[in-house]
């Protein structure tokens, strides 16, 4: 858990809209499951466009931020104006609890009407997909399916992240075990062989780049920067296809500064911020801005998909079995 204040730059930034004056002064509060370095870099972007906008962010994964947000509301005292989390199916949850603000003037043009609420109360900011890292100096094959994970080469040396503590991890094992020829069959065999159950995503990337384990389930771009670092790992999308999520953000109904977290929807949704998204690895959602160098086309990529509804109401079953499986509080 950690809480700083943006980075503020006087610098100005062609191509960003301008709020009016009103909208551009006064503190945000924004809470969020994005790498701390990266929103450093998000902010320092954001005030040099907004100088006036203080941005005070509170970062963790997205279980431990939802659960800090809950305990507000539950306390009457929510603190946050703005919500940047790991998927839409939390931000739908929150919807129709009345707990999101409608934002129907958001700048939506570009973006894919399946990325964002109909009734425009959060906005996806990103693709961020879910696959296979290994380690390449590991004498192991490279895998290229989700069953290789099962393989007598990959036993006791799987690692992923556990949806006790991320939310693209509820996201995938929820995408996993609605289909068919995966489902809970496929954790069962994957703890059969002996893998096992991180934090977060960082905990896998770490053990898979540090050797500990020689595969992992893990988010696409923490591989690929890893691997741009020099890290003995690269990242696979499984034949089978992969999960995705695409970071939403919202505004709370109760929000302290709205004007000001309008301004922060905006930027989000902006040009130069997914540019900014691609160079951080992220696939961007808008019409016309290319991925990173590394990634397929979206057009080319097979993502599984599970119905929103279904997954919510199972969120609570699906953390208790996974953790039967591969242990967890």
């Amino acid at each position: 858990m950690r809480l700083f204040k943006s980075l503020v730059s006087t610098a100005a930034l062609a191509g960003l809209s301008v709020a009016p004056a009103a909208a551009q002064a006064g503190t945000l509060v924004l809470y969020t499951s994005q790498p701390n370095d990266q929103m450093v870099e998000v902010l320092a972007l954001f005030n040099e466009t907004h100088p006036d906008i203080t941005v005070e962010v509170y970062r963790d994964g997205t279980t431990k931020v939802l659960n800090k947000l809950r305990a507000e509301i539950a306390a009457g005292d929510p603190k946050p104006d703005v919500l940047m989390i790991a998927d839409s199916v939390t931000m739908n949850a929150f919807k129709t609890e009345g707990l999101l603000m409608a934002y129907p003037e958001a700048p939506v043009d570009g973006f894919d009407p399946a990325q964002y609420d109909r009734d425009m109360t959060w906005f996806g900011t990103k693709l961020i997909t879910t696959g296979i890292i290994w380690n390449t100096a590991a004498a192991v094959p490279a895998p290229s399916s989700w069953t290789d994970l099962l393989a007598e080469a990959a036993k006791g040396q799987v690692i992923m992240p556990s949806p006790l503590y991320s939310g693209a991890a509820v996201i995938h094992v929820g995408t996993v075990t609605a289909q068919d020829d995966l489902g809970w069959d496929y954790y069962e065999k994957l703890a059969d062989n002996g893998a096992v159950a991180g934090t977060g995503n960082g905990s896998v990337l770490k053990a898979v780049a540090g050797g500990e384990k020689a595969y992992g389930i893990v988010i696409d771009y923490m591989a690929f920067n890893a691997k741009r670092d020099g890290s003995p790992v690269d990242f696979v999308f499984p034949v089978e296809g992969v999960s995705a999520i695409n970071q939403p953000v919202a505004i709370l109904s109760t929000a302290d500064n709205p004007e000001a977290a309008k301004v922060f929807v905006d930027f989000q949704l902006s040009r130069a911020a997914q540019e900014q998204a691609v160079r951080q690895s992220y696939i961007p959602l808008m019409e016309g801005v290319a991925p990173p160098a590394d990634y397929p086309d979206l057009s080319d990529m097979t993502v599984m998909t599970a119905d929103p509804d279904d997954l919510h109401g199972r969120i609570e079953t699906l953390k208790r079995t996974f953790a039967e499986l591969f242990g967890g509080a």
